[in-house]
């Protein structure tokens, strides 16, 4: 099993609650399965560039029109996408870590979304939709937030944004562990909420391993 983890948190591990329901999540799954093969991609490490017009140009022009010749600027304007598109595109499960700011993903995961979920590079364009060009089957979604949230509540942009975006490429299988109400001001059982998180993420990484091995 290859799995492709993006990381959009600039904090260490001991500051940040999504990055320790990463460890938790992965130091299960590994001993489960020591055999799955793991990239990290930390987006402070490796930023995207923001979208411009030549990554646009590179990305839709030729489907609009089968013969395009993109130029050096549009090639290079693609160098990142293209680079992470191949990343992506190897995995069997996709896992994404980031924290909740004001009610939606970090500037830099959806930065990294409009780099890789591209046509030509995880899907192509055809009369009867998208047609994925990826392997990825599941996505795990890990996040931590300072205040609670109920299922479908509308002020979550960020899972909404998510399933919307991969779902168009063919991934439906989202499953989410969120630590929510970690913020101490406002919620006196901030600890009890992220243990549950922890117990939820150990919980998925337990099913995907029973998974792997079917």
């Amino acid at each position: 099993m290859n799995i492709l983890h993006v990381c959009a948190n600039p904090k260490t591990t001991e500051e940040s609650v999504s990055k320790q329901l990463a460890a938790r999540f992965f130091g299960k799954l590994m001993e489960l399965n020591p055999d799955v093969e793991l990239n990290n991609i930390d987006l402070y490490q490796e930023k995207p560039p923001y979208y411009t017009n030549d990554l646009y140009r590179r990305m839709w022009n030729p489907v609009f029109d089968v013969n395009y010749e993109p130029s050096k600027a549009e090639v290079a304007a693609a160098h990142y996408a293209t680079k992470q598109a191949d990343l992506f595109n190897a995995a069997d499960v996709l896992v994404l870590t980031m924290p909740m700011w004001n009610f939606s993903a970090p500037g830099v995961m959806k930065a990294w979304m409009d780099q890789v979920l591209a046509p030509g590079f995880v899907f192509e364009l055809t009369e009867d939709g998208p047609k994925p060009l990826h392997n990825i089957t599941s996505l795990i979604l890990l996040v931590a937030s300072g205040g609670v949230y109920k299922e479908d509540d509308e002020r979550d942009s960020l899972s909404t944004q998510i399933r919307a975006a991969f779902s168009y490429i063919g991934v439906n299988d989202i499953r989410v562990a969120w630590a929510d109400g970690q913020n101490k001001i406002t919620n006196s059982d901030c600890e009890v909420r992220r243990e549950m998180a922890f117990d939820a993420a150990e919980e998925l990484a337990e099913e995907l391993a029973e998974e792997s091995q079917d």
